[in-house]
């Protein structure tokens, strides 16, 4: 149990609607075909210190660094110069991510990638390498999610190579178990949304199979999402902008604007890592456009106001937003979930109950306990329970 601050309680198990996995260095080379492994991802000693990955054969490379850092101080960040032997074991094997839960007091995870956090075009541009590479992925994560459960729940990857593969391997990942899929761009590989795209979004609406959309991918500027990373203040002020809705925004727009949601209505879609603090802001001035603007630019037709689709199909998950919490009516707080970003730097990990703590003072018992747990126990139809076990107090001596 934990105490939020002097009159709260948390006696239920908590949720992380977002964490991730740093893939193993043997992941592709073990299970893509055998044609295909020289240009298969694989790890590589990094030129400035640590670990790194090669793509493509080598055409592009990215070390390891931001994306594990549990466990480290603030002081030991860095964007190279770590390696696998040196980061925690939760990050790739199964038996010591469920130690570090139970050391965080975390109950279950939703898990992402670390290393195709970008999208499946990190692979390749050539469709047999990155569907191959995708496959193989996805593969390894059920594996691992399977080790326990009913604690680790995995999201698979889409390819970006066409609509086809998108629908087939979305039919892959629901038989896997998945409890979602990750898209980097529109099911028909670009950025905008086409008519094409209506397979993959009636699938993912008759299976009930929210569709996600991380941070870091989905985005026509390569800015940070490609070689070595970014270094100095403006990496802070990029960090920043992201960490506070800015790449999440055009998205939001597009899919809202599209016509995805009149055709689809019962389509869930799942905004990560990007917290909630903005959401009032940008409903706000995006309705009032749409208000002005609806009639000459051919939005008239629309069935209902942006802000209403928003709150009906999308969801966000959030880690430390005290602002979202004073605006949390208007967040949505029925799709919002708290996450932990396990390993990368935004995870607290073991100290997320401190986070906890931070983000939820002063919040009603139950609406701690639909953000930390239920929204997301509903969403993904998990197998949490309602309650932890509460420990026994011992008979009072006469």
């Amino acid at each position: 149990m934990l105490a939020i601050g002097n009159d709260t309680i948390i006696d239920f198990p908590i949720v992380d609607a977002d964490a991730h996995v740093n893939e193993p260095p043997d992941l592709w080379q073990k299970r893509v075909p055998a044609k295909l492994r020289e240009r298969a991802p694989k790890v590589i000693q990094f030129e400035r210190g640590g670990d790194a990955w090669s793509f493509d054969g080598g055409k592009s490379i990215r070390p390891v660094g931001l994306t594990a850092t549990a466990g480290l101080s603030y002081l030991q960040f860095k964007s190279f110069g770590i390696s696998y032997e040196t980061m925690r074991p939760g990050s790739f094997d199964p038996k010591a991510r469920i130690q570090d839960l139970d050391l965080d007091g975390i109950y279950c995870q939703l898990i992402y990638p670390s290393v195709t956090l970008a999208g499946a075009k990190t692979y390749s541009d050539d469709p047999e390498l990155q569907v191959a590479c995708v496959r193989a992925y996805n593969e390894w994560l059920a594996e691992f999610c399977s080790y326990n459960p009913d604690r680790m729940y995995g999201l698979g990857i889409i390819p970006t190579v066409g609509v086809e593969a998108a629908v087939k391997e979305l039919e892959r990942c629901i038989d896997l178990g998945m409890r979602g899929a990750i898209i980097s761009r529109f099911p028909n590989g670009g950025f905008d949304p086409s008519e094409e795209d209506a397979p993959f979004w009636d699938l993912c609406q008759s299976a009930d199979f929210p569709v996600h959309i991380h941070i870091g991918s989905f985005f026509r500027d390569e800015g940070m999402s490609g070689g070595v990373p970014l270094t100095g203040r403006r990496f802070m002020g990029a960090a920043g902008s992201t960490k506070s809705g800015g790449m999440t925004f055009p998205v939001v727009e597009d899919i809202i604007f599209s016509g995805i949601l009149d055709d689809f209505p019962a389509l869930k879609v799942v905004l990560v890592e990007a917290n909630i603090g903005w959401i009032p802001t940008l409903l706000e001035q995006t309705d009032d456009m749409f208000l002005r603007y609806r009639f000459w630019t051919g939005g008239a037709d629309m069935k209902m106001l942006p802000s209403e689709y928003f709150y009906r199909n999308m969801y966000s998950t959030f880690m430390i937003d005290t602002v979202g919490m004073a605006l949390r009516y208007r967040c949505g707080i029925g799709h919002a979930m708290w996450s932990t970003d396990y390993p990368h730097t935004g995870s607290d990990w073991p100290n997320s109950r401190v986070t906890l703590d931070r983000n939820f003072r002063g919040v009603p018992y139950n609406e701690i306990k639909m953000m930390a747990r239920d929204n997301a126990v509903k969403l993904y139809k998990l197998n949490v329970p309602e309650k932890e076990g509460l420990p026994e107090i011992p008979a009072r001596r006469k």
